[in-house]
């Protein structure tokens, strides 16, 4: 097995241009493939990713591959695959299997042959559920190409986030929506319907450079090749620097202003953080310098009966034209036309991206006059 291989940063399907230029502030070589982005590089890469990237929702480790064009051949090829030098034998292994455009074409039978491999070759225990490193065969044109999931949990799950409200928008699209407009760390965010805190949360990380990995585990500690003093030293002390901007949240809802405030402190940004719960008409433009309102209001497909939406849609657009001069703003919705009932100067909407089985876009502006 090569010191360098192929790694994939998977991503929402629609996002790969937002992580690639996210990927390559540390990758230069990074590129963009559907579903994500690859990079090539070691194990020391691999944590790297895991801990640092925001955007990411997955990081595979692609640890070889070989031609097999039928069953028999599968099971012989991955006998002599090297196991041993990625996974442990006391570490319970699944496995998962996609075929495409090949002589095998049985997803179930292959993942038998390939998880029996590594049964009897390693004496590694292979199981159906529970926790277990992922290993994920990828047969395409009769290559087998084989990958660990080095992530375990989806990395959205950041690990110091315990109160969720409804509806809530993932910690990776939230990065990923807030690089998409413009947001470097260096303005004020707020969000008029926070739920949860999740955009504020993400943007007062990134302000402090705070590591979104920073207290969660990952199943690449529990393969071979993990080495827990290298991870110690790559993993940050926080916090790392005080934002020069303030994040604010507010909700109508009592409750979620409670969980976003409880989210924050959990997160150590809550210093940098303010929540009041109001409704969208006592919106206030807080001192300082204009930034970004990013909000990911309710729409008819989360909520069921979408007319009244109109109207809330229509209040937020008046109290943002009002109030918010010099201020972007970001819409995340499933509806454009809830989108346009704001009667924001919205530029062109950005790519459709599956959230939850919900196809949403980006709704961005310029800064407000």
């Amino acid at each position: 097995m090569d010191d360098r291989f192929e790694i994939f940063l998977a991503c929402a399907p629609g996002l790969e241009p937002v992580l690639l230029a996210e990927a390559r502030a540390i990758w230069p070589d990074a590129a963009q493939v559907a579903g994500g982005v690859t990079i090539t590089g070691g194990w020391s890469d691999v944590w790297r990713a895991n801990l640092n990237l925001r955007g990411a929702t997955r990081v595979l480790a692609r640890i070889g591959s070989f031609r097999a064009m039928h069953l028999a051949q599968l099971d012989k090829r991955a006998r002599k695959f090297d196991w041993a030098a990625v996974l442990r034998r006391d570490v319970p292994v699944r496995v998962d299997t996609t075929c495409r455009a090949s002589r095998i074409y049985h997803a179930g039978a292959a993942s038998q042959r390939i998880a029996r491999a590594i049964a009897e070759t390693l004496g590694a225990p292979v199981v159906d559920k529970g926790e277990a490193i992922t290993i994920k065969a990828r047969i395409e044109d009769d290559l087998v190409t084989i990958s660990v999931d080095t992530s375990g949990d989806s990395l959205h799950k950041r690990g110091h986030k315990a109160a969720v409200s409804k509806a809530p928008m993932r910690e990776t699209l939230a990065a990923l929506f807030l690089r998409d407009c413009g947001f470097s760390g260096a303005e004020p965010v707020l969000d008029p319907m926070c739920g949860s805190g999740t955009f504020v949360i993400e943007a007062a990380e990134i302000a402090a450079g705070l590591q979104p990995g920073r207290t969660r585990d990952f199943a690449f500690q529990q393969l071979a090749t993990a080495d827990p003093a290298a991870l110690a030293t790559l993993r940050q002390p926080i916090p790392v620097r005080t934002p020069a901007a303030r994040f604010y949240g507010s909700d109508r809802d009592a409750g979620a202003i409670r969980a976003a405030s409880q989210n924050a402190q959990s997160a150590g940004v809550g210093g940098w953080c303010d929540f009041q719960t109001l409704p969208v008409s006592a919106l206030e433009r807080p001192e300082g310098p204009p930034g970004l309102v990013i909000v990911n209001p309710p729409y008819g497909a989360r909520i069921g009966n979408k007319g009244p939406l109109f109207g809330l849609h229509a209040a937020l657009g008046k109290t943002l034209l009002d109030k918010f001069g010099g201020w972007r703003v970001g819409i995340v919705t499933s509806e454009a036309g809830l989108a346009r009932a704001t009667g924001l100067p919205l530029l062109p909407p950005g790519p459709i991206v599956d959230h939850g089985g919900l196809k949403i876009r980006l709704h961005r502006t310029n800064p407000l006059p």
